[in-house]
């Protein structure tokens, strides 16, 4: 269920309608009322949906226009929260609780809800892309499996809709999909398993040419940037063998090396779906963009990288920026130890020993970004 869920999340990269797919789909497996994918801007307190699955559409009016994200119990938690992390309603409150506040009694009661689940799975400088599905009354509350599936779902719901972004000027179809890979403004390489290239659209041919910021080594694709190049490669293979494995592994990884213009990468695979299938025999397609707008955040790609937890991912780049132990535990407002601990596993995960080789790491990954963020656009 999950790969096949994964599948058609990637299918809806190249064919935006198939969204609504994905959220009957998602109902389904979490045995919910109704799912949506909601798109806001942080300084608004109001969202809209992108995509949800069958539901009373006036009900729905009611939702986005009445209430934000400090009528709804439990949501702003969420947005001021860390991104793949799903919260339920019912572990910020009681059920009692609940059921007195004003949205309860005037919205989800009434309709026979229950609580609701949701996740952040994208927080850039001006949009914020969240995921949810509500339950009924009749049922259960929010399990910690039905979490830990949207857990598993976030990242890839990053990707495709960051990929869809740049796909945004000229759809692909199955049927014309070479034209229109060669008119994209975005490069594209399709390659097998370990990176062989396969095919290059014409903007992807001409940074190859240049060798800026990517390009071939005995067929291989490479990156300029070496600590992304081998984790593009990483991505680029296990796209190629598992779907629902690849997580947040080839999302945003900046290609550049320190002196050339910033330019990110998305690696979208190709192993299953629908959609996808006129691309095969290629494994893997990656996207890569060498406009400004489209550098994710440093921390976000710190995550991508090294498989670092957000409060790793906090702590690396407050010592990885200079901080002593510490005045980063003053910063973070946690304990030294807890910034010691965290220490152990960043050194483990980065490979590295010490500070200094930290702060050249944050250094070297940071130089391609630019501050940035990148527009998410599912509709």
């Amino acid at each position: 269920m999950l790969s096949s869920i994964i599948g058609d999340i990637y299918d809806s990269a190249l064919n935006s309608e198939l969204w609504t797919v994905v959220m009957v789909r998602l109902t389904e497996a979490v045995d919910a009322a109704y799912s949506t994918i909601a798109l806001a801007d942080p300084g608004d307190q109001y969202g809209r949906f992108a995509a949800q699955s069958p539901w009373d559409a006036e009900q729905m009016r009611v939702l986005q226009q009445d209430y934000g994200f400090e009528d709804i119990p439990g949501l702003k938690a969420v947005v001021v929260g860390d991104i793949d992390t799903p919260l339920s309603t019912l572990s910020s409150m009681t059920e009692a609780e609940l059921q007195q506040s004003p949205f309860y009694r005037n919205w989800a009661g009434p309709q026979g809800l229950r609580e609701g689940c949701i996740t952040k799975f994208v927080h850039t400088s001006d949009r914020i892309g969240l995921v949810s599905f509500t339950t009924r009354a009749s049922r259960g509350a929010v399990t910690a499996e039905e979490q830990r599936f949207m857990a598993l779902l976030s990242p890839h719901l990053r990707r495709a809709s960051l990929i869809g972004d740049l796909l945004d000027q000229a759809r692909v179809t199955a049927s014309l999909y070479r034209a229109t890979l060669d008119n994209l403004a975005t490069a594209v390489v399709l390659t097998k398993a370990d990176g062989a290239i396969l095919y290059a659209n014409g903007r992807a041919e001409a940074m190859l040419s240049t060798q800026q910021p990517i390009f071939s080594r005995n067929g291989i694709l490479q990156a300029q940037n070496p600590i992304t190049g081998r984790a593009l490669l990483e991505a680029i293979s296990g796209a190629a063998h598992a779907d629902a494995s690849l997580g947040a592994r080839g999302i945003g990884l900046p290609l550049s090396a320190a002196s050339q213009p910033p330019a990110v990468a998305y690696v979208l695979p190709l192993t299953e779906g629908t959609a996808r299938a006129a691309f095969r025999p290629a494994c893997a397609a990656v996207f890569i963009s060498a406009t400004t707008s489209a550098a994710p955040p440093s921390e976000a790609v710190l995550t991508t990288l090294f498989d670092l937890t957000p409060a790793e991912v906090r702590v690396l780049l407050a010592v990885g920026g200079g901080l002593t132990t510490q005045k980063s535990a003053l910063s973070l407002g946690v304990g030294e130890n807890t910034i010691k601990t965290h220490l152990g596993r960043i050194y483990a995960k980065t490979n590295t020993t010490r500070q200094a080789e930290l702060v050249k790491l944050v250094s070297d990954i940071g130089v391609p970004l630019s501050p940035s963020a990148v527009p998410l656009n599912i509709a």
